[in-house]
């Protein structure tokens, strides 16, 4: 079986999602952890501008949820392009037998089979 260009692509979207997706919720124990450590609100120490020694893990953690979220929709929008030619495929196999029927009754009244 051959894999297309189009599913090469979304398999890379994918892995990368999951790639995200793991390096996130890595970051999320080592924050979570260390404001435990802390003793701080979660309000105040998920709150870049009120934490400033773990500000740019938190904005690291804020990129990653909109990249996965894009390479989300970007799989979602090859999903639907999918299925959609899959429905077109249906549609035409399920006509053919009717063209090939009305062509057939055709040549017979030429014909006079």
């Amino acid at each position: 079986m051959e894999i297309s260009a189009s599913d090469r692509d979304l398999i890379a979207v994918m892995r990368r999602y999951f790639a995200a997706q793991a390096e996130l919720e890595s970051l999320k124990a080592q924050l979570e952890a260390a404001r435990q450590a802390a003793g701080k609100a979660i309000g105040v120490f998920y709150d870049p501008r009120q934490n400033a020694e773990h500000a740019a893990e938190l904005q690291r953690s804020h990129r990653l949820r909109e990249e996965m979220a894009s390479l989300m929709q970007r799989a979602e929008a090859w999903g639907r392009a999918a299925s959609g030619a899959e429905e077109h495929d249906r549609s035409a196999a399920e006509a053919e037998p009717e063209e090939w029927g009305s062509f057939e009754n055709q040549a017979d009244a030429l014909f006079g089979a």
